[in-house]
């Protein structure tokens, strides 16, 4: 683990504050990606002052799809940093790597943070508060507010800080062990898997149109089902990709999807 220095110290701590504004960028296009991108901005200032193309191509990677626990945020932020840092100083760490330990660790981290401080921690102060709040006493909501909120606060600081910390260290191991090319690919791996994961549970495409034969009624979906289960989501995904790589701004094609979903539902087709 490295020591953190005052100025690396000043920098975090910016990114901590900003890391709060995690959902208040939130949208189905990027999800936390305006967020994350919000608390990469001071390490981003920091790595590169006076190159603004360079920062921008950082700030574009960081501006990219990303989702996990509120809490858990900095952990991540904290790595990236690290990897950042790591690849303007030495040009070891690629890109490509660096997007793809970010994503692969988004989901076990959104499921570690929710499980542990969203269902856990969070019921269970906020048990205490509500039979003091039963009471009348309006010490009830000032003990949720400040002993889970600062608790809050605590962990992801922390967090932060152990991203950043076993980050670097992290990336010393890697390169001195020669196993770069073994994690590069693992994390692609994982990180597509991921990618994978999160397409099949929230695309959808609810075909409802039928056809009646006499007594017998064929839904379309289930034969499309037949030959592919969840054909028509990956024909969406792939077909927006298409589009967007055509150069099409995501919110436009949001819009239309929206537009078209609406039209097909009064015909009954969706």
């Amino acid at each position: 683990m490295s020591k953190i220095s005052k100025h690396d110290k000043k920098v975090l701590k910016r990114m901590f504050w900003g890391s709060g504004l995690a959902f208040s960028g939130f949208n189905v296009v990027k999800m936390q990606g305006n967020g994350f991108a919000n608390t990469m901005g001071p390490a981003l200032e920091d790595l590169f002052p006076t190159d603004e193309k360079a920062r921008g191509e950082a700030m574009g990677r960081a501006n990219n799809v990303f989702n996990t626990n509120n809490t858990m945020f900095g952990l991540l932020g904290g790595l990236t940093y690290a990897l950042e840092k790591d690849r303007v100083k030495n040009g070891e760490v690629s890109t490509d790597t660096i997007e793809s330990l970010k994503v692969s660790l988004m989901g076990p981290t959104a499921a570690v943070g929710d499980s542990f401080i969203f269902n856990c921690l969070r019921v269970i102060i906020a048990g205490i508060a509500v039979s003091i709040a039963k009471s009348g006493s309006i010490f009830g909501p000032i003990l949720f507010i400040a002993l889970f909120g600062g608790l809050e606060l605590m962990i992801r600081w922390y967090l932060l800080l152990a991203g950043y910390q076993y980050g670097t260290s992290f990336i010393d191991k890697v390169f001195n062990s020669g196993l770069l090319k073994i994690v590069t690919t693992a994390s692609s791996m994982l990180g597509l898997a991921m990618v994978g994961a999160m397409v099949s549970s929230t695309v959808n495409v609810p075909l409802r149109l039928a056809f009646k034969f006499g007594k017998e009624t064929l839904k379309l979906s289930s034969i499309i089902d037949q030959i592919m289960p969840g054909l028509l989501s990956l024909i969406l995904l792939f077909g927006l990709m298409y589009l967007m790589k055509k150069g099409h701004k995501p919110m436009t094609l949001v819009i239309i999807l929206l537009i078209v979903s609406i039209v097909l539902a009064f015909f009954g087709i969706f």
